[in-house]
């Protein structure tokens, strides 16, 4: 039986607790959201005050120079790439994950096309993030190929002679599901598909290797796990073997070889560079290097490995409780056990019932408690409803588990969740 003595003791014990001196946590909250908004690095209210009042208030136009901002893309991109596995200069931050993975696809489109003509469909999970589906069936009309969805088991067997593409999230957004990257970019090898790994759940949460696992592109998300605030930008990688093959499709001036010689026609820049676009924001790539120094100091502790370590404790700590306190209020485990499997977040399910599974309203009642989760909605058929907590190692202890825990117990046993303002529906869930 695990008690909450034995919580804090881990705390204290804890060789990475004094990294969350470094975050901004509102008092009597246990934020579990990090997987979709990270916190605020307290260092980013000063910096962010910085760029504005000095920066651009008396460097103006300077500070592209001065300051540094016209390389940030490339800087804040190298410190990317030990988190993910790639080498220097491989990695630009950069637009948003959309525009990115609308970047990457069209190229891998483009060296499908050259490489093998025959081959005319795009892969992906049916549970994949929307954007993903979104930007890929777009392209999919554009270029006359087939957008194929299908679930995780039946992955293999649409490793066919037909694939040109297999895209695919590291770690599934809906319930934390993680594929083994080196194994399944080996199969689509084989099969002779190139991948697109979408990183937007894994950067900073669960040890990457791009390079190892030989992947030929990837994209990522800088405000979840990375703390790089609302709206942060993305980063992305590609393959060098496929880097100066052909432009990405903006082919906007920061992407020129020279923008600054402003010639009418486009020459593409040297390999990643080239994927860049246009004018960057910079007020928002400053304060994702504030996230970013969080994995620094976190270098010092063990880094990457180290953080999986508390991960995957926190997040079997969060099982276990849930397992051994909440017992018969229908609550069901989408996340997978084994460690292997698992990202860094744990995706509970509720049976349905005819008024529903009520999971939205409970999420809900928890975040009246101040512990903040979020809640996705199933189909009613194969994918249920789901309430979900991610679990930052940077910042959230082992005491923050109990305690989400005992709330949760709380709003179950009492069925406070039933109440009419915790059942109003809003636009952002």
């Amino acid at each position: 039986m695990i008690t909450l003595q034995d919580c804090q003791q881990r705390d204290a014990t804890d060789p990475l607790g004094s990294l969350r001196k470094l975050f901004s946590i509102p008092p009597g909250v246990i934020y579990l959201d990090g997987n979709s908004l990270g916190v605020m690095p307290k260092a980013a209210a000063a910096r962010a005050a910085d760029v504005i009042t000095q920066e651009w208030g008396v460097g103006l136009i300077r500070s592209w120079n001065s300051a540094g901002w016209f390389n940030l893309p490339q800087r804040l991109g190298n410190r990317i790439a030990p988190l993910i596995g790639a080498g220097p200069d491989e990695v630009v931050v950069t637009d948003t994950t959309s525009i990115n993975l609308y970047k990457v696809l069209s190229a891998a489109l483009t060296i499908a096309a050259q490489d093998a003509p025959q081959r005319r469909v795009v892969v992906s999970e049916r549970s994949n993030f929307p954007t993903d589906l979104y930007i890929a069936e777009g392209l999919c009309k554009e270029r006359g190929y087939t957008l194929q969805l299908v679930e995780p088991e039946e992955i293999g067997a649409a490793l066919t002679s037909k694939l040109a593409i297999l895209m695919l999230t590291h770690v599934n957004y809906r319930t934390g599901a993680m594929h083994d990257m080196a194994a399944v970019t080996a199969a689509a090898h084989a099969a002779g598909a190139l991948v697109v790994w979408d990183l937007a759940h894994s950067a900073g949460a669960v040890p990457v290797d791009l390079t190892g696992a030989k992947a030929d592109f990837s994209i990522g998300c800088g405000y979840k796990y990375l703390n790089g605030g609302p709206g942060a930008p993305a980063f992305v990688w590609v393959n060098p073997q496929h880097a100066d093959r052909f432009w990405q499709p903006l082919s906007g001036w920061w992407g020129h070889a020279k923008p600054f010689e402003f010639t009418p026609d486009y020459k593409p820049a040297a390999g990643i560079t080239r994927y860049l676009c246009g004018t960057q924001p910079i007020v928002s790539m400053s304060l994702l290097e504030c996230g970013l120094d969080g994995f620094k100091a976190a270098q010092e502790l063990g880094g990457m490995a180290a953080l999986r370590s508390k991960s995957l404790a926190l997040t079997d700590l969060y099982i276990d409780l849930v397992e051994q306190r909440c017992a018969g209020y229908g609550l069901g485990l989408a996340t997978p056990r084994e460690h292997a499997l698992r990202g860094s977040q744990v995706c509970l399910t509720r049976e349905h019932t005819a008024e529903g599974s009520g999971a939205f309203a409970i999420v809900q009642a928890l975040i009246a408690r101040g512990v903040i989760g979020d809640f996705r909605a199933g189909d009613g058929v194969r994918h249920k409803d789901i309430l979900r907590f991610g679990f930052t190692p940077l910042y959230i202890g082992y005491e923050d588990v109990w305690n989400a825990v005992e709330q949760l117990r709380q709003v179950l046993e009492s069925g406070e969740w039933q109440q009419p303002q915790f059942n109003q529906k809003h636009e952002v869930t």
